[in-house]
């Protein structure tokens, strides 16, 4: 666990949230604060595309719970991961993490009983991103530190 926890970015501003969220949603490419301001609007919110340029500039640091809300619509998160030292930033960065690596394909699966609307709780999550990295660091010392084929 403690290779993923090393991993894990530092955010504690806004700015560093809205700039990880970016790199994490939108991979690879350039985001204006036009594209996200349509994309909060499609998404049944209200951002100016300026705001979101002031906050990605670091020039807006203590914005308003809707404002808050309207990030978390953009991104498609728990609008609280943007509040000042949130609850919610290791659940989100954990969640991205899993994510990442279902995309890739060293996680082909997951299958919960009992789950509720909220999915795996935060602490299951970080528990299994915790084993596959156990996983990997002993297939990759098995291997003479080549790795094969992605886990089933």
């Amino acid at each position: 666990m403690d290779s993923a926890e090393e991993r894990a970015p530092e955010l504690r501003t806004l700015q560093q949230k809205v700039e990880y969220m970016v790199e994490e949603t939108f991979p690879g490419q350039k985001i204006s604060g036009r594209f996200f301001a349509d994309l909060v609007r499609e998404r049944g919110g209200s951002l100016s595309h300026s705001y979101f340029s002031n906050i990605l500039a670091g020039k807006v640091t203590q914005p308003s719970e809707d404002i808050l809300k309207a990030l978390g619509l953009g991104f498609g998160v728990d609008w609280r991961f943007f509040k000042e030292e949130s609850e919610v930033v290791d659940d989100v960065v954990a969640g991205l993490q899993f994510l990442a690596m279902r995309r890739t394909g060293e996680i082909s699966g997951v299958a919960g009983r009992g789950l509720d609307e909220d999915g795996l709780p935060p602490e299951l999550l970080q528990f299994a991103l915790s084993l596959l990295q156990d996983a990997k660091g002993r297939q990759g010392a098995a291997d003479g530190g080549v790795h094969g084929e992605p886990g089933q």
